[in-house]
């Protein structure tokens, strides 16, 4: 038997006795190779090198600013594979505050010896305020001198959620938070925008990188293409209600339940994610068939230019209204 194959089997028996079949494991390695353009076997190899050799185990720095800690909760809320099997088992979870077992002193030096070190995957979740230092303090010290100094020696930088990748929400406080894009200029920076983070998202750009040594190709605006090359209108379930100008106009109209939501605020159409395709809490729903309009947190414009969340008053709202109206959204362009 050849030596990947082996490997193979190896992983494949690690991975069925916490209680993930054969099956589902290769129709997810399936999935994701079609989603990085390689063939399954080519990425499944890998995938086994990456992963099965201890002394290749990626070493991980997370960092939180200015956040809420969304992001943490939901990439350790991943199911496929479980959030504790790549902590403990796929990659090497150096420093982060708020999953690290380690305080102290010994946390710092971890930390330290790490950055010394370098060639490791920095992952910053929480913007950095750019009004006033003392706005985002950790440790006695600015969090923005703390960021520049773990991203001299990254081997990759990745800003998970909004407020890391374009300021988020704290972008609209006295802070005037702001994302990775500008606190760290001339880095690059692979940004997975949306609040908060979606964990397949962390989860594949992190294996993209373990495989391949490189970072995936980014749009303009820094996400990987594979996770935001389609708006969230192209594939929205109640597209056809757009088209016919069927609009929800009264919450308590049963005749009106499936309709687009556009007058309600929803910012499909300028937000480019695959939520309506990959869904969320392992793909059972996503907002807008939970019955909420999108509120765009995918896109640099969020929260700032987006609220408020819940009426046709936010800047983009206005602007996609009158787009509406002009006749700019027809099938055969989007």
């Amino acid at each position: 038997m050849k030596e990947e194959e082996l490997l193979s089997n190896k992983l494949l028996d690690v991975i069925e006795s916490c209680g993930v079949s054969r099956r589902d494991f290769l129709k997810y390695s399936a999935a994701m190779a079609a989603l990085f353009g390689i063939s399954e076997f080519e990425f499944a190899t890998k995938v086994v090198q990456a992963m099965e050799s201890a002394s290749k185990k990626p070493p991980v720095i997370w960092l939180e600013g200015q956040d809420c800690a969304g992001c943490t909760i939901s990439f350790t809320q991943i199911l496929n594979p479980p959030a504790s099997s790549i902590i403990l088992d796929k990659i090497s979870l150096r420093y982060h505050e708020t999953v690290m077992a380690g305080a102290g002193h010994l946390a710092e030096k971890v930390y330290h010896d790490t950055v010394k070190e370098g060639g490791y995957v920095l992952i910053v979740e929480g913007s950095v305020p750019s009004a006033d230092d003392r706005f985002c303090m950790v440790g006695g010290r600015p969090f923005k001198t703390i960021l520049e100094e773990a991203a001299q020696k990254a081997g990759a930088i990745i800003a998970v959620g909004a407020c890391a990748t374009y300021g988020g929400i704290p972008a609209a406080t006295p802070s005037k938070g702001i994302g990775l894009n500008k606190a760290l200029p001339g880095k690059t920076v692979i940004n997975l925008p949306t609040c908060p983070v979606h964990p397949d998202h962390l989860a594949g750009t992190v294996l993209y990188f373990l495989t391949t040594g490189k970072v995936p190709p980014l749009d303009n605006v820094g996400r990987p293409l594979i996770y935001y090359a389609e708006s969230i209108h192209d594939n929205c379930r109640r597209r056809a209600h757009f088209d016919e100008n069927h609009f929800l106009e009264d919450w308590n109209d049963p005749g009106q339940k499936e309709w687009c939501m556009l007058h309600k605020g929803c910012k499909g159409t300028m937000t480019n994610s695959d939520c309506p395709i990959r869904r969320w809490n392992d793909g059972i729903s996503f907002c807008i068939d939970c019955g909420a309009p999108c509120m765009g947190c995918a896109q640099p414009e969020f929260y700032q230019e987006m609220s408020p969340l819940y009426t046709a008053e936010s800047i983009i709202s206005k602007r996609i209204l009158a787009m509406k109206e002009a006749g700019s959204f027809k099938r055969e362009n989007s």
